[in-house]
């Protein structure tokens, strides 16, 4: 997620965030009940909202600001692209096919973020490929306890994608992004003369389309891999 709450947050770098979201799921560990999963929606769904909010002029969340609703037309087209070209490897369908017991794959999003346009998609077609496994979809703004239970140095970064056993046990986490971006955002934030945001926008999904989703592809059969 590339925008004001990034902006705003990520910067700050303070470990105990990290420890006090892991402190947090532990002491509760229903954080992620069925009453969330109930209520969350189909990648489908997330889909044909996005377009609907791009027909209508708005974004999801509260913040209807001009800017997010420019965001959100700008990833609803990513979306679509990613929809159509993304392909997995061999290895990673290979991996994602020994998946042999339910899994529910949690994860959090917001139509107007960059992030949520290039992962999501390729996250997805994952799912597809199991029919033990269920995409479920659910706005982060709508489900901060979640969120803040699952914060990326202290920010509300998304995608994040919580992966749960048939008991809605936390088995692993991914995201906001793949580590090499997440490393640029850093370094992005930290630097004392930045760059326009915007500019730095543009740096970002110009990796993301030269990547063609190969870092998220290897770091998902690294990720599924640790799980067997």
């Amino acid at each position: 997620m590339l925008n004001i709450v990034l902006i705003s947050s990520i910067c700050l770098q303070i470990d105990i965030h990290n420890f006090m979201a892991s402190y947090i799921r532990k002491m509760n560990n229903s954080i992620i009940n069925q009453k969330i999963i109930d209520t969350s929606i189909s990648f489908e769904e997330y889909y044909s909202l996005s377009e609907k909010l791009v027909n209508e002029g708005k974004t999801s969340g509260a913040d209807q600001s001009e800017i997010l609703i420019d965001f959100t037309k700008l990833n609803f087209q990513r979306l679509k692209r990613n929809v159509k070209t993304n392909v997995l490897k061999e290895g990673l369908t290979d991996i994602v096919n020994k998946i042999d017991r339910r899994q529910t794959w949690l994860i959090l999003v917001e139509c107007w973020c960059g992030d949520v346009a290039q992962n999501l998609p390729v996250i997805n077609k994952m799912v597809e490929l199991n029919p033990l496994i269920d995409l479920k979809i659910i706005l982060r703004d709508e489900n901060l306890p979640i969120i803040d239970a699952y914060l990326t140095n202290g920010g509300r970064s998304i995608p994040k994608l919580v992966i749960l056993d048939e008991q809605l046990n936390e088995i692993t986490t991914w995201g906001p992004r793949p580590a090499y971006m997440q490393q640029m955002v850093m370094d992005y934030m930290q630097k004392e003369n930045k760059e326009p945001f915007t500019e730095f926008a543009v740096k970002v999904h110009k990796w993301y389309a030269k990547n063609k989703t190969e870092d998220i592809q290897q770091e998902f059969i690294a990720l599924l891999g640790k799980i067997f």
